[in-house]
């Protein structure tokens, strides 16, 4: 299974239009070689980067979206994707673009193959969607991309 974005590459700065300095919208995502017998895909988009003095848990939660249908071969840009959204960590059912408080982040979009939809409602956490894909994942693969506020002049 494959996640790549036309907007950047593996690794590669997320541009300004897809963080809390531009447009906050989400990026294109492409998708390929889903496992034919998977019957759901879930994207979790978060940053392992957060400094321990804004949160204890050095996580933030950007975009949940669960049940997708694994026929998804893309999610356009600035979309609602045809799953069910989950709760970011500031509480909203959206995609939450990148806003690092103090130095440059990692981001991680994880796309995971499942053998079964989810039942679970809308509006779940990461860790609600990620105790319900235990033992259900078949494939999965991620796209890491970088962000640094810019500097004021």
């Amino acid at each position: 299974m494959k996640l790549t974005s036309p907007a950047f590459s593996e690794g590669g700065k997320i541009p300004l239009k897809y963080t809390c300095e531009g447009e906050g919208i989400n990026p294109p995502l492409e998708i390929q070689n889903v496992p034919a017998h998977a019957k759901a895909l879930v994207l979790i988009m978060d940053d392992p980067d957060v400094p321990s003095f804004v949160r204890a848990d050095q996580m933030y939660d950007h975009w949940i979206v669960y049940n997708l249908p694994p026929t998804l071969h893309r999610i356009e840009e600035n979309a609602t994707p045809p799953g069910q959204i989950g709760k970011s960590t500031n509480g909203k059912l959206e995609y939450v673009g990148p806003c690092p408080p103090d130095r440059e982040h990692r981001y991680f979009f994880k796309l995971y193959a499942l053998d079964q939809k989810l039942d679970i409602k809308s509006g779940a956490s990461k860790k609600e969607v990620e105790q319900a894909m235990e033992r259900h994942i078949i494939a999965h693969t991620h796209l890491m991309g970088r962000y640094e506020k810019q500097k004021k002049a």
